[in-house]
């Protein structure tokens, strides 16, 4: 008997039995269906979870130092002439520090606070937060530092930086809220009643309304640091960003900054400094964990549903064993007019492949279905996250099932191929 006979029979026998052959397809069909949708939609939030660490920026280290004795933020100064002298390494360095007393904003008959706790107005049933201004004092790298994109305008310069001009660059939210669709390059607010000229604004991070961190930088004005004594009472600036030129540069930078930090802040040898304390970390860093945690989780998604596939097997071989019984007449005459063992072994090898097969299909177009409704329900938490399932996984999650018809036919197949013929047409 040649394939094309076998697969016939095959089907033939599927279709002489469509409910018993469904209800055996079943568990492949929601095991398959499973594997697709729960790695799909796990790869769909990891996507959007390191899509994140990316719109935050690559190579980017951020630093915190703080001084006890530092009154004149001596320290800030020498990480900032020591990042700078790391040219081979770096490509900016920015002081961060938010001005956390409440700031008087205006623009022409506008009037808008910063930091405004006190005042928070939540009846509109939104998170007021999220359209809460943030006056920040930077250096001309800001923006490169915190991977902004200038969208029209310029950023501050060094000279203005240094001479404590009254310059300032705003984010996308904090533009929209004072200008609307104006373009504000030119124009002129007001910093609890000092003038500031805006020089640049700079495109939105798209984080989504609900994103606290996208929000906080699309709503935020920076100032020149040299503003920190008459905006800032003079408080230690102690929060810096480092933009380093690749990975291995962020990776040896940070080395070289923990040396120099170290020097800084001797410890003594119980671990404790006497004079301040620092900490620092890289987004390449949150990327290689979140990446390893992604895996492991896509890994542990794919063996829970890869359950239900392996209970499927096991119908598949329930269903073959009692197949067996039923025709073992069928295997005594071919046994007895000359088939070989292994034909009968094919043969029911291919019957368990084939419901395997079409099962499979079918888990896939399930899959592929409830994928997409998943991505549906799930784009409020994620916005702009449309799922649609990698080819790779679909194939494999349908070779998976056909493996698994094989390996759980294997045993039903050799049964029927030792059968003797003589016992086998005793049967009824």
């Amino acid at each position: 008997m040649n394939l094309w006979q076998a697969f016939k029979m095959a089907f033939k026998s599927i279709a002489m039995k469509k409910t018993r052959s469904f209800l055996t397809m079943l568990g492949i069909i929601i095991g398959v269906a499973s594997v697709v949708i729960m790695v799909s939609v796990m790869q769909g939030q990891n996507a959007k979870n390191m899509e994140y660490w990316k719109k935050m920026g690559d190579n980017k280290i951020d630093l915190y130092a703080y001084s006890w004795m530092d009154m004149e933020n001596e320290t800030g100064e020498k990480i900032f002439d020591y990042c700078l002298s790391l040219n081979d390494l770096v490509v900016g360095v920015t002081p961060k520090a938010e001005i956390n007393s409440t700031i008087t904003i205006q623009y022409g008959a506008k009037t808008l606070k910063s930091n405004d706790w006190e005042n928070m107005d939540y009846s509109s049933g939104k998170d007021p937060w999220l359209t809460m201004l943030h006056v920040y004092l930077g250096s001309d790298q800001f923006g490169i530092c915190n991977n902004y994109t200038l969208a029209s305008g310029r950023e501050m310069s060094y000279l203005e930086v240094e001479k404590a001009l009254p310059v300032c660059v705003l984010g996308s939210g904090a533009k929209e809220q004072l200008f609307g669709f104006t373009d504000p390059v030119g124009e002129t607010i007001t910093l609890n009643g000092d003038p500031f000229q805006v020089v640049g604004w700079y495109r939105s991070f798209n984080m989504g309304e609900e994103n606290y961190t996208g929000s906080q930088m699309d709503n935020a004005i920076v100032i020149p640091y040299t503003f920190n004594r008459t905006m800032n009472n003079n408080n230690t600036i102690d929060q810096y960003v480092v933009k380093a030129k690749d990975s291995l540069s962020t990776v040896e930078a940070m080395t070289k900054l923990d040396s120099f930090l170290s020097g800084l802040f001797p410890k003594d040898e119980n671990g404790q400094s006497s004079n301040g304390y620092y900490q620092f970390g890289s987004n390449d860093s949150f990327v290689e964990e979140q990446e390893k945690a992604n895996l492991m989780q896509s890994l542990v998604m794919g063996a829970i549903a890869g359950i239900s596939l392996l209970v499927g097997g096991i119908g598949i071989m329930n269903i073959m064993l009692v197949t067996v019984t039923e025709r073992t007449r069928e295997i005594g005459i071919r046994k007895a007019i000359g088939a070989e063992r292994s034909s009968i072994i094919t043969q029911f090898l291919i019957e368990a492949a084939v419901i395997c097969s079409i099962g499979g299909l079918i888990g896939i177009a399930i899959g592929y279905v409830g994928t997409m409704i998943a991505g549906k329900l799930m784009s409020d938490v994620f916005e702009g996250m449309i799922l649609m399932p990698e080819p790779f996984i679909a194939f494999g999650a349908f070779a998976f099932s056909v493996v698994l018809g094989i390996i759980f036919g294997m045993y039903p197949a050799i049964k029927a191929s030792g059968l003797q013929p003589v016992v086998a047409l005793r049967a009824d």
